[in-house]
Parts: structure tokens; sequence; C-alpha cells
């Protein structure tokens, strides 16, 4: 086996759904914010795959999907 590191990148979502398509960009902010906080609580950098960062994402998509959705049919997409 050679030294090289191995990527692991995760599943893409593509979709012809285009509230799916607007949904997309709030979920990663999503990402980026908890990955952010979690990190402060920590005060060391953490990966956006960490547990506690995906658990806490999982939460707050759970919460909110619905009205995302809502509000994005509403605004006609």
């Amino acid at each position: 086996m050679g030294t090289a590191a191995c990527v692991r990148r995760g599943p893409t979502m593509s979709s012809d759904d285009p509230i799916l398509a607007r949904q997309l960009p709030v979920i990663q902010k999503i990402i980026e914010d908890e990955t952010w906080l979690e990190g402060e609580r920590r005060r060391c950098p953490v990966d956006s795959r960490d547990p506690v960062v995906r658990d806490r994402v999982c939460e707050i998509i759970l919460r909110t999907g619905r009205q995302l959705r809502e509000s994005l049919t509403r605004q006609g997409v």
C-alpha cells in the first residue's frame, strides 16, 4: 500500500427538484455555522463530518425543514 492519504468525499445530491436546489445553500450555511460553533465550544478546529456537528445539523434540519420548504414553495420556486 502507498502512503498517499485517502480522501473521503461525501455523497453528492443532485435533483431536478427546484426546492431542494434552493435548500442546499441554506443547509450548507447551517453546516458551516455548526462546525464553527462546535470549534468554539472545544476551542480547537472541528471537521464538518464530526459526529456532534452532524447530529446538531440533523436536529436543526428536522426542526426547520418543513418551514424552509413551505417558505420556498410560497416564493414560487
